[in-house]
C-alpha cells in the first residue's frame, strides 16, 4: 500500500471517531445537559481541526527547535495547576479560564514525546549507554512526570510514563537497564497509590467490586450491566437507560459504555477495528518516516493514542480499576481533543514526507530487538 493510501486511511479513521464522538455526545447528554456538551465539544472540534491543519502543512522538523521553551512552558503549566489548579476528585489537573478549562498535562504528553524523539535522534550513538540512554532522556522526562504526579493524576502519570519507556526502547535504550526501572517505577506508583485513601479504595473495590456495589464499584458495575444489556444488536441510538443517573460520567470516561448499550457488540467491535486501523496506520507511516526524528515522533504519538484506548476500555469493562483517562476523539474533553488532532496533524506531516518504501535499516545499536535506525538522518 502506497504513503498516500495509508495516509488517507489514517485520516479516515479519525474522522469516523470523531464523528461518533459527537453523536454519541449528544445521545449520552441529551436527556440532562441537552446541546451544552455538544455545542462546547463542536467549539473545540473546530478549534482542534485548526490545529490539526497548522501542524499537517508545517514541517514537523520545526519543531526540534522549540522543544526545550516548551519543555519548560510545560512544566510552569503542570507546576501552576498543581498549586492552583482545579481540584476535581482529588487530582488538581485543571486550569480554569472562564466556564473552559485546560488540563496542561495534555499538552505535557505531546512535549515529552517530542523532546524524547529529538534527543533519540540527536544522540543515537549514546542511547546503548546508561547515562546516554536511561539517565539524561529519563530525568527530563520525569520533569513533566513528577509534576503530574505531584497535582494526583495517576492515570495520566502512569499512562505517559508507559509511553517513554516504549519510546526509550524503541529509540535503543538496552532493556536490561529498561526493564528494572520500569519495575521500579511500578512500585513506587504502586506504594504511592497504596499510601493514598481515595486510589487504595479504588483497586479495592476493583478487586472486590461486590463490597462496594452502592459506591466505589456502582459506575463500573452499570457500565458493564450498559454494555451487556446492548447485546449485539444494541438498544438503538438514543434509548440508554444507563445515561439517566446510572453511569455518572458517562458522557466522559465512560462513554463507551453508552455506546455499547446503544449500537450494542457489534459496533463496540466496529471501534476497536478503527482503533486498530489508525493504529497500524501511525506505525506504518512511522517505519517509511525520512528520518528517524520523524519516526520515533509518530512511533510515541501513536502508542499515546493506543495505550490510552487500552486503559480507557480496559476500565469501563473493569479489567483495570478505574482512572479517569477518556476515550480518544469521543469523549467529552476540550484539552484532550485539539491535541489529540494536534498529534494526528504531526503523523500526517510525517507522512507527507514520508516514501513508499521502509528505511533503511542500519544493524541494531546493541541487543535491543526492538532497534530500528536508519542510516541517514
Amino acid at each position: 500500500m502506497t504513503m498516500r493510501r495509508i495516509a488517507t486511511l489514517f485520516a479516515c479513521c479519525v474522522a469516523v471517531l470523531l464523528a461518533l464522538g459527537l453523536v454519541m455526545l449528544y445521545s449520552a447528554s441529551m436527556t440532562q445537559e441537552g446541546e451544552k456538551f455538544l455545542i462546547k465539544q463542536s467549539i473545540f472540534a473546530a478549534l482542534g481541526l485548526v490545529v490539526f491543519i497548522a501542524a499537517m502543512a508545517m514541517d514537523y522538523r520545526w519543531l526540534r527547535k522549540l522543544v526545550w521553551p516548551g519543555l519548560v512552558i510545560s512544566c510552569l503549566l503542570l507546576a501552576y495547576a498543581a498549586v492552583k489548579g482545579r481540584e476535581i476528585n482529588g487530582a488538581r489537573r485543571w486550569i480554569e479560564f472562564g466556564s473552559f478549562t485546560f488540563q496542561p498535562s495534555e499538552l505535557a504528553k505531546v512535549v515529552v514525546i517530542v523532546m524524547l524523539a529529538h534527543y533519540a535522534s540527536l544522540y543515537r550513538d549514546r542511547m546503548k549507554e546508561f547515562t546516554g540512554g536511561i539517565v539524561i532522556p529519563g530525568a527530563l522526562a520525569a520533569c513533566a512526570l513528577l509534576l503530574v504526579l505531584a497535582g494526583k493524576d495517576y492515570g495520566t502519570t502512569m499512562l505517559l510514563g508507559l509511553v517513554v519507556w516504549l519510546v526509550l526502547l524503541i529509540a535503543g535504550a538496552r532493556p536490561m537497564f529498561l526493564v528494572p526501572l520500569g519495575l521500579a517505577a511500578f512500585a513506587l506508583i504502586c506504594g504511592l497509590l497504596m499510601g493514598n485513601e481515595v486510589r487504595r479504595a479504588r483497586i479495592d473495590a476493583w478487586l472486590h467490586p461486590e463490597k462496594y456495589e452502592k459506591t466505589i464499584s456502582y459506575q463500573q458495575l452499570q457500565a458493564k450491566l450498559a454494555i451487556g444489556v446492548g447485546g449485539w444488536t444494541g438498544a438503538g441510538l438514543g434509548n440508554s437507560r444507563q445515561k439517566t443517573g446510572f453511569v455518572p460520567e458517562h458522557h466522559t470516561d465512560f462513554i463507551f459504555s453508552i455506546i455499547g448499550e446503544e449500537l450494542g457488540l457489534r459496533a463496540s467491535l466496529g471501534l476497536l477495528f478503527a482503533y486498530g486501523l489508525l493504529c497500524w496506520c501511525g506505525l506504518s507511516i512511522a517505519w517509511r518516516a525520512s528520518d528517524i526524528f520523524g519516526q520515533l515522533l509518530v512511533i510515541g504519538l501513536t502508542f499515546l493514542i493506543g495505550v490510552q484506548v487500552f486503559i480507557n476500555i480496559g476500565v469501563v469493562t473493569m479489567v483495570l480499576p478505574n482512572k479517569g483517562l477518556p476515550l480518544p476523539f469521543i469523549s467529552y474533553g476540550g484539552s484532550n481533543l485539539v491535541m489529540l488532532l494536534a498529534s494526528v496533524g504531526l503523523i500526517l506531516s510525517v507522512a507527507r514526507r514520508a516514501t513508499d518504501k521502509p528505511l533503511v535499516v542500519a544493524a541494531p545499536l546493541d541487543d535491543n530487538p526492538f532497534t530500528a535506525i536508519p542510516r541517514h538522518t
